[in-house]
Protein backbone atom coordinates (compact mmCIF):
# COMPACT_ATOMS: atom_id res chain seq x y z
CA UNK A 1 0.00 0.00 0.00
CA UNK A 2 3.14 2.10 0.71
CA UNK A 3 4.78 1.86 -2.40
CA UNK A 4 1.60 2.26 -4.43
CA UNK A 5 0.77 5.27 -2.47
CA UNK A 6 3.95 6.68 -3.15
CA UNK A 7 3.91 5.97 -6.87
CA UNK A 8 0.09 7.41 -7.44
CA UNK A 9 1.92 10.74 -5.93
CA UNK A 10 4.86 10.56 -8.13
CA UNK A 11 2.36 10.31 -10.92
CA UNK A 12 0.26 12.49 -9.92
CA UNK A 13 2.79 15.49 -9.07
CA UNK A 14 4.66 14.60 -12.59
CA UNK A 15 1.11 15.18 -14.25
CA UNK A 16 0.77 18.37 -12.48
CA UNK A 17 4.00 19.93 -13.23
CA UNK A 18 4.30 19.16 -16.77
CA UNK A 19 6.87 21.80 -17.84
CA UNK A 20 9.44 20.78 -15.82
CA UNK A 21 8.60 16.91 -16.09
CA UNK A 22 9.33 17.52 -20.06
CA UNK A 23 12.39 19.88 -19.27
CA UNK A 24 14.01 17.02 -17.10
CA UNK A 25 12.88 14.15 -19.54
CA UNK A 26 14.69 16.25 -22.53
CA UNK A 27 18.02 17.24 -20.32
CA UNK A 28 18.19 13.38 -20.17
CA UNK A 29 17.08 12.70 -23.79
CA UNK A 30 20.14 14.77 -24.84
CA UNK A 31 22.59 13.42 -22.29
CA UNK A 32 21.98 9.83 -23.07
CA UNK A 33 21.46 10.00 -27.00
CA UNK A 34 25.26 11.74 -26.66
CA UNK A 35 26.13 9.08 -24.47
CA UNK A 36 25.04 6.81 -26.79
CA UNK A 37 27.07 8.25 -29.83
CA UNK A 38 29.63 8.38 -27.61
CA UNK A 39 29.93 4.97 -26.84
CA UNK A 40 29.27 3.59 -30.31
CA UNK A 41 32.15 6.50 -31.86
CA UNK A 42 34.46 5.06 -29.30
CA UNK A 43 33.86 1.11 -29.46
CA UNK A 44 33.70 1.01 -33.39
CA UNK A 45 37.19 3.15 -33.05
CA UNK A 46 39.08 1.02 -30.59
CA UNK A 47 37.85 -2.16 -32.74
CA UNK A 48 39.52 -0.43 -35.71
CA UNK A 49 42.62 0.21 -34.08
CA UNK A 50 42.56 -3.51 -32.73
CA UNK A 51 41.58 -4.80 -35.97
CA UNK A 52 44.81 -2.58 -37.92
CA UNK A 53 46.85 -3.50 -35.31
CA UNK A 54 46.27 -7.19 -35.58
CA UNK A 55 47.74 -6.46 -39.52
CA UNK A 56 50.87 -4.90 -38.25
CA UNK A 57 53.72 -7.42 -38.77
CA UNK A 58 57.84 -7.52 -39.18
CA UNK A 59 58.71 -9.14 -42.38
CA UNK A 60 62.13 -11.22 -43.01
CA UNK A 61 63.54 -11.53 -46.53
CA UNK A 62 66.01 -13.77 -47.53
CA UNK A 63 68.29 -13.29 -49.59
CA UNK A 64 68.11 -14.42 -53.21
CA UNK A 65 70.89 -15.51 -56.28
CA UNK A 66 71.19 -11.75 -56.95
CA UNK A 67 72.28 -10.47 -53.67
CA UNK A 68 76.17 -10.70 -52.37
CA UNK A 69 76.69 -14.29 -50.67
CA UNK A 70 73.05 -15.51 -51.57
CA UNK A 71 70.42 -17.38 -52.17
CA UNK A 72 70.16 -18.83 -48.60
CA UNK A 73 70.35 -22.22 -47.47
CA UNK A 74 67.81 -24.17 -46.14
CA UNK A 75 70.14 -24.59 -43.25
CA UNK A 76 69.83 -20.53 -42.74
CA UNK A 77 66.23 -19.67 -43.30
CA UNK A 78 65.58 -23.47 -40.78
CA UNK A 79 68.21 -21.54 -37.65
CA UNK A 80 65.77 -18.48 -38.41
CA UNK A 81 63.34 -20.53 -37.98
CA UNK A 82 63.95 -21.80 -34.53
CA UNK A 83 65.54 -18.33 -33.63
CA UNK A 84 62.09 -17.14 -33.94
CA UNK A 85 60.05 -20.14 -32.73
CA UNK A 86 61.79 -19.36 -29.07
CA UNK A 87 60.83 -15.52 -28.84
CA UNK A 88 57.95 -15.47 -26.42
CA UNK A 89 56.78 -11.87 -27.82
CA UNK A 90 56.50 -13.34 -31.48
CA UNK A 91 52.65 -14.84 -31.87
CA UNK A 92 53.05 -16.44 -35.26
CA UNK A 93 56.00 -16.96 -37.63
CA UNK A 94 54.55 -17.30 -40.94
CA UNK A 95 56.85 -18.96 -43.80
CA UNK A 96 56.27 -17.71 -47.56
CA UNK A 97 58.01 -19.14 -50.10
CA UNK A 98 59.14 -17.41 -53.19
CA UNK A 99 56.77 -19.05 -55.23
CA UNK A 100 54.21 -18.86 -53.22
CA UNK A 101 55.04 -14.73 -53.03
CA UNK A 102 54.79 -14.47 -56.94
CA UNK A 103 51.65 -16.65 -56.96
CA UNK A 104 50.02 -13.87 -54.46
CA UNK A 105 51.72 -10.87 -56.32
CA UNK A 106 50.12 -12.59 -59.89
CA UNK A 107 46.69 -12.49 -57.90
CA UNK A 108 47.04 -8.95 -56.53
CA UNK A 109 49.03 -7.05 -59.11
CA UNK A 110 48.59 -8.85 -62.23
CA UNK A 111 50.11 -5.91 -63.93
CA UNK A 112 53.35 -6.05 -62.15
CA UNK A 113 53.96 -9.71 -62.98
CA UNK A 114 52.93 -10.01 -66.51
CA UNK A 115 56.19 -9.60 -68.34
CA UNK A 116 58.63 -10.86 -65.51
CA UNK A 117 61.14 -13.29 -67.41
CA UNK A 118 62.16 -15.31 -63.84
CA UNK A 119 60.75 -14.59 -60.09
CA UNK A 120 62.55 -11.69 -58.51
CA UNK A 121 60.84 -12.21 -54.79
CA UNK A 122 62.67 -13.64 -52.01
CA UNK A 123 61.68 -16.55 -49.65
CA UNK A 124 60.61 -14.67 -46.67
CA UNK A 125 58.75 -14.97 -43.17
CA UNK A 126 55.67 -12.84 -41.91
CA UNK A 127 56.09 -12.60 -38.36
CA UNK A 128 53.00 -11.37 -36.00
CA UNK A 129 53.85 -10.40 -32.43
CA UNK A 130 51.61 -11.21 -29.68
CA UNK A 131 50.91 -7.31 -28.69
CA UNK A 132 51.64 -4.47 -31.13
CA UNK A 133 53.68 -3.10 -28.72
CA UNK A 134 56.00 -5.94 -29.49
CA UNK A 135 56.79 -4.88 -33.34
CA UNK A 136 60.00 -3.04 -32.51
CA UNK A 137 61.51 -5.62 -29.96
CA UNK A 138 60.56 -8.32 -32.56
CA UNK A 139 62.44 -6.69 -34.99
CA UNK A 140 65.52 -5.29 -33.03
CA UNK A 141 66.04 -9.12 -31.93
CA UNK A 142 66.73 -9.87 -35.53
CA UNK A 143 69.92 -7.02 -35.57
CA UNK A 144 72.26 -7.30 -36.55
CA UNK A 145 70.98 -9.70 -38.99
CA UNK A 146 71.08 -13.13 -39.17
CA UNK A 147 73.16 -15.08 -41.77
CA UNK A 148 71.51 -15.59 -45.19
CA UNK A 149 68.98 -12.59 -43.73
CA UNK A 150 68.86 -9.58 -46.44
CA UNK A 151 66.44 -7.25 -44.50
CA UNK A 152 63.71 -6.94 -41.61
CA UNK A 153 61.02 -4.52 -42.35
CA UNK A 154 59.39 -3.30 -39.45
CA UNK A 155 56.59 -0.53 -40.69
CA UNK A 156 57.91 1.38 -37.22
CA UNK A 157 56.35 4.30 -38.34
CA UNK A 158 52.87 3.06 -38.89
CA UNK A 159 52.81 0.76 -35.88
CA UNK A 160 54.01 3.79 -33.52
CA UNK A 161 50.81 6.13 -35.20
CA UNK A 162 48.13 3.29 -34.47
CA UNK A 163 49.79 2.82 -30.66
CA UNK A 164 49.45 6.17 -29.99
CA UNK A 165 46.40 6.74 -31.26
CA UNK A 166 44.55 3.49 -29.73
CA UNK A 167 46.18 5.07 -26.10
CA UNK A 168 44.92 8.84 -27.08
CA UNK A 169 41.20 7.44 -27.53
CA UNK A 170 41.21 5.21 -24.29
CA UNK A 171 41.99 8.72 -22.70
CA UNK A 172 39.54 10.69 -24.47
CA UNK A 173 36.61 7.92 -24.10
CA UNK A 174 37.26 8.03 -20.11
CA UNK A 175 37.63 12.46 -19.58
CA UNK A 176 34.70 12.36 -21.78
CA UNK A 177 32.18 9.34 -20.55
CA UNK A 178 33.34 11.20 -16.80
CA UNK A 179 32.24 14.85 -18.24
CA UNK A 180 28.93 13.64 -19.87
CA UNK A 181 28.21 11.63 -16.74
CA UNK A 182 28.65 14.28 -14.35
CA UNK A 183 27.04 17.22 -16.88
CA UNK A 184 24.06 14.94 -16.80
CA UNK A 185 23.62 15.02 -13.41
CA UNK A 186 23.73 18.52 -13.10
CA UNK A 187 21.62 19.21 -16.07
CA UNK A 188 18.89 16.84 -13.95
CA UNK A 189 19.73 18.04 -10.74
CA UNK A 190 18.87 21.96 -11.72
CA UNK A 191 16.20 20.78 -13.79
CA UNK A 192 14.07 19.00 -10.71
CA UNK A 193 15.45 21.74 -8.27
CA UNK A 194 13.10 23.89 -9.95
CA UNK A 195 10.18 21.16 -9.45
CA UNK A 196 11.42 20.61 -5.90
CA UNK A 197 11.42 24.70 -5.05
CA UNK A 198 8.10 25.33 -6.40
CA UNK A 199 6.74 22.26 -4.01
CA UNK A 200 8.88 23.52 -0.65
CA UNK A 201 5.96 24.36 1.13
CA UNK A 202 4.27 21.34 0.64
CA UNK A 203 7.60 19.40 1.62
CA UNK A 204 8.09 21.65 4.43
CA UNK A 205 4.13 20.76 5.93
CA UNK A 206 4.88 17.19 5.36
CA UNK A 207 7.95 17.05 7.84
CA UNK A 208 6.30 19.54 10.57
CA UNK A 209 3.47 16.33 10.34
CA UNK A 210 6.47 13.53 11.31
CA UNK A 211 6.77 12.70 8.01
CA UNK A 212 10.05 10.80 7.59
CA UNK A 213 13.06 12.20 5.14
CA UNK A 214 12.94 9.09 2.76
CA UNK A 215 8.84 9.07 3.37
CA UNK A 216 9.23 12.68 1.44
CA UNK A 217 12.64 11.62 -0.71
CA UNK A 218 10.63 8.75 -2.53
CA UNK A 219 8.00 10.56 -4.33
CA UNK A 220 10.81 13.03 -6.07
CA UNK A 221 12.57 10.16 -6.79
CA UNK A 222 10.62 8.03 -8.31
CA UNK A 223 9.42 11.51 -10.46
CA UNK A 224 13.20 11.19 -11.18
CA UNK A 225 13.41 7.89 -11.83
CA UNK A 226 10.57 7.87 -14.15
CA UNK A 227 11.97 10.83 -16.22
CA UNK A 228 15.44 9.65 -16.90
CA UNK A 229 13.13 6.13 -17.73
CA UNK A 230 11.67 8.23 -20.59
CA UNK A 231 14.82 10.14 -21.54
CA UNK A 232 16.70 7.02 -21.69
CA UNK A 233 13.59 5.29 -24.22
CA UNK A 234 13.53 8.45 -26.60
CA UNK A 235 17.27 8.92 -26.90
CA UNK A 236 17.22 5.28 -27.54
CA UNK A 237 14.89 5.31 -30.20
CA UNK A 238 16.50 8.31 -31.70
CA UNK A 239 19.96 6.11 -32.10
CA UNK A 240 18.06 3.17 -33.81
CA UNK A 241 16.71 5.52 -36.51
CA UNK A 242 20.04 7.71 -36.53
CA UNK A 243 21.75 3.60 -36.72
CA UNK A 244 19.22 3.00 -39.89
CA UNK A 245 20.28 6.57 -41.62
CA UNK A 246 24.40 6.46 -40.66
CA UNK A 247 25.17 2.62 -41.28
CA UNK A 248 23.79 2.14 -44.87
CA UNK A 249 26.40 5.64 -45.71
CA UNK A 250 29.28 3.98 -43.65
CA UNK A 251 28.74 0.53 -45.40
CA UNK A 252 28.61 2.38 -49.03
CA UNK A 253 31.96 4.57 -48.07
CA UNK A 254 33.91 0.84 -47.06
CA UNK A 255 34.19 1.68 -43.67
CA UNK A 256 33.06 -1.37 -42.52
CA UNK A 257 34.80 -3.82 -44.77
CA UNK A 258 36.78 -5.55 -42.03
CA UNK A 259 34.14 -8.41 -40.42
CA UNK A 260 36.30 -8.02 -36.97
CA UNK A 261 35.72 -4.26 -36.83
CA UNK A 262 32.33 -3.33 -34.97
CA UNK A 263 30.67 -1.25 -32.31
CA UNK A 264 29.54 -2.75 -29.23
CA UNK A 265 25.94 -4.14 -29.82
CA UNK A 266 23.16 -2.25 -30.15
CA UNK A 267 21.17 -4.00 -27.44
CA UNK A 268 24.06 -3.75 -24.83
CA UNK A 269 24.39 -0.29 -25.19
CA UNK A 270 20.93 0.70 -24.67
CA UNK A 271 20.60 -1.29 -21.73
CA UNK A 272 23.51 0.72 -20.49
CA UNK A 273 22.02 4.15 -21.85
CA UNK A 274 18.90 2.89 -19.65
CA UNK A 275 20.51 2.06 -16.72
CA UNK A 276 22.26 5.62 -16.94
CA UNK A 277 19.36 7.26 -17.38
CA UNK A 278 17.43 5.61 -14.09
CA UNK A 279 20.60 6.04 -12.04
CA UNK A 280 20.96 9.55 -12.86
CA UNK A 281 16.91 10.75 -12.49
CA UNK A 282 16.81 9.09 -9.16
CA UNK A 283 19.90 10.63 -7.92
CA UNK A 284 19.38 13.34 -8.97
CA UNK A 285 16.31 14.18 -7.17
CA UNK A 286 17.59 12.46 -4.02
CA UNK A 287 20.52 14.68 -3.88
CA UNK A 288 18.66 18.17 -4.99
CA UNK A 289 15.93 17.13 -1.98
CA UNK A 290 18.33 17.58 0.76
CA UNK A 291 18.54 20.86 1.57
CA UNK A 292 14.35 20.88 1.32
CA UNK A 293 14.76 18.29 4.17
CA UNK A 294 16.27 20.72 6.40
CA UNK A 295 13.12 22.01 8.54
Amino acid sequence: MRLRLLVSEAWRSLAANASTTFAATMTVLVGMFILGLFIALFTWTQSWSNHVKRELVVKVDFKTSGERGGPATREQENSVARLLQSNPKIKTATFISKAEAFKQMQRLHPELTRDLPWNPLPDSFEITPVKAEYIHDVAQSLQPAPPGVSKVIEGKRLSNRVITFAHVIDIVFAIGAMVLVLASTLLIANTIRLSIFSRRREIEVMKLVGATNWFVRAPFMIEGLLCGFAGSLLAILLLVLAKAVALPAIHYHGFADAPDVHAWAFPLTALILLGMGIVLGACGSGLTLRRFLRV
